[in-house]
């Protein structure tokens, strides 16, 4: 699959080939930051580690260039702290012997754009591949507009699909506030 953004990718913690490790997925998370799919899906990342039957695949929408810059981070460019939020992430994925994750690398602004279906195909065709039985992403009454919209995003690239393709659960999961 080649995704939208020259910079995103998809990561294979244990370097499976990134078609067959979308197939294994059974549990997927889809977020906007680098830190909700940790909170929000918490437990099919805990049903599917150690599995060899059930996999986690992690899907973060944004760069993470929004960050908050406080402490260590005050003087981080845009750039250094995209660099930081994807590196944690893989981490996670790492810890958490997740079947792939995928950084969209989108901006919060793109996200938010009503108008861009390019997000909602981008993340209907992940699915489509993975075809997961259960989906978490944001709560759609999360008090973070950028949640909201991921949520919203996910909803309409679900619809997309064939009905025989969409999922047996989709929850919405509070993370901020």
């Amino acid at each position: 699959m080649k995704l939208s953004n020259p910079t995103a990718e998809i990561y294979v913690p244990d370097q499976t080939e990134t078609g067959k490790a979308l197939q294994r997925t059974t549990h997927m998370a889809i977020g906007a930051h680098q830190d909700d799919l940790e909170i929000m899906a918490y437990h099919g990342i805990e049903a599917c580690f150690q599995s060899q039957e059930q996999f986690f695949f992690g899907c973060v929408v944004t760069n993470g260039s929004g960050s908050a810059r406080d402490n260590i981070y005050k003087d981080y460019s845009d750039q250094k702290m995209m660099a930081v939020r994807k590196k944690e992430q893989k981490k996670a994925a790492d810890v958490g012997e997740y079947g792939a994750l995928a950084l969209l690398d989108h901006t919060s602004k793109a996200v938010k754009d009503p108008k861009n279906i390019g997000i909602v195909n981008e993340l209907a065709e992940l699915i489509l591949l993975a075809n997961p039985g259960i989906i978490y992403t944001h709560n759609l009454a999360d008090k973070h507009d950028t949640h909201v919209a991921v949520s919203l995003k996910v909803i309409k690239a679900i619809r997309t699909l064939p009905r025989d393709k969409r999922q047996q659960k989709l929850l919405g999961i509070e993370v901020w506030r």
